[in-house]
């Protein structure tokens, strides 16, 4: 029997063609099984390395061994304190059992449709059960506004006892792997985190408001205290300038009269030494006195009988022997 050497080239051909067909490649990032007539044959091939497979008949499952990511869609939540607010995911999964993943959920994008469900939905009854302060808040010794009235009322600064965002996320996470593993879906989630948490335009103008309004109250309580203070320091000033000028006074007077008790005792003396000398002062202080208190344009009207023209009275004309 001859071969043309047509024939010989089509059978060449068709060898080169099936030997390249049955070989596929398994890189460090994948993880296979092999369906036949869509029947899964043998267990998932996760290592790296060149396999075999019968062409065409047998067909490659090929899936990612890595984690992969979840990226929600922002949407709209409500919170427990009728807060409307808006909220950005995002998680990691990954392909736990391929066999099972192809059965269930066949590729990636049902994947990601479930996760959205089971994410999104976990995520809006989480929000729903808590107040909006519960989900913007980190820190736990972090004063955070209290609000009396959500749409308008001012706030105030008070210590926060609730749990916070990561006790939130937490929750989310746990009742997302609970929901995904009964799902049975041959997948594992690995992480879920906030990416975002904002207001709604339709109330951030209200919010800024009342922001601007809270740091007002603020800086006019604080602006209050600082009068206060400074009138607390301004009577203080006062009482001390008062205890100092009275002390003082008090200490002028003690010089004052330890003074004229000095110059009592030297007039004293100075009477007891000589008689007159008392007469000669008292003449001498009321010249001093008719010096400082008359004038030229002084006019008084007293009578002769008074003790200021005493020394007046005594003083005799010249012709009757008087001093001149």
């Amino acid at each position: 029997m001859k071969y043309t050497p047509i024939a010989i080239a089509v059978v060449v051909l068709v060898s080169v063609i099936g030997l390249f067909t049955s070989m596929y490649i398994v890189t460090e990032k994948d993880q296979v099984f092999i369906t036949r007539f869509g029947k899964i044959q043998g267990g998932a091939i996760t290592n790296a390395g060149l396999y075999f497979k019968v062409p065409f008949i047998d067909n490659v499952r090929q899936f990612e061994k890595r984690i992969l990511e979840w990226d929600g869609r922002p949407g709209q939540v409500t919170t427990k304190d009728k807060m409307l607010i808006s909220i950005d995911t995002y998680a990691r999964w990954k392909i736990t059992d391929p066999k099972i993943f192809y059965k269930r959920v066949q590729d990636e994008a049902v994947a990601q449709s479930r996760l959205d469900d089971i994410l999104g939905g976990a995520t809006r009854k989480a929000i729903a059960k808590v107040d909006l302060v519960e989900v913007v808040r980190s820190d736990q010794n972090r004063k955070v506004p209290i609000y009396n009235d959500q749409s308008e009322g001012l706030g105030e600064l008070k210590p926060f006892s609730g749990n916070g965002r990561e006790f939130i996320r937490k929750g989310i996470l746990e009742d997302s792997k609970k929901l995904v593993r009964d799902g049975g879906y041959g997948i594992e989630l690995l992480d879920f985190q906030f990416k975002r948490i904002n207001y709604e335009p339709t109330v951030q103008a209200k919010i800024f408001v009342r922001m601007i309004a809270e740091r007002d109250q603020q800086a006019e309580k604080l602006r209050s205290q600082g009068r206060e203070k400074a009138k607390e320091i301004e009577g203080t000033q006062i009482t001390e300038l008062a205890a100092i000028e009275s002390n003082a006074t008090l200490f002028d007077l003690k010089i004052r009269g330890a003074g004229d008790a000095e110059a009592a005792k030297i007039y004293a003396d100075a009477y007891s030494q000589n008689p007159l000398s008392e007469e000669f002062y008292n003449f001498n202080k009321t010249m001093e006195t008719y010096k400082l208190t008359l004038s030229q344009k002084d006019t008084l009207i007293l009578s002769t009988k008074s003790e200021f023209f005493n020394f007046l009275r005594e003083i005799k004309p010249a012709n009757e022997g008087g001093p001149k």
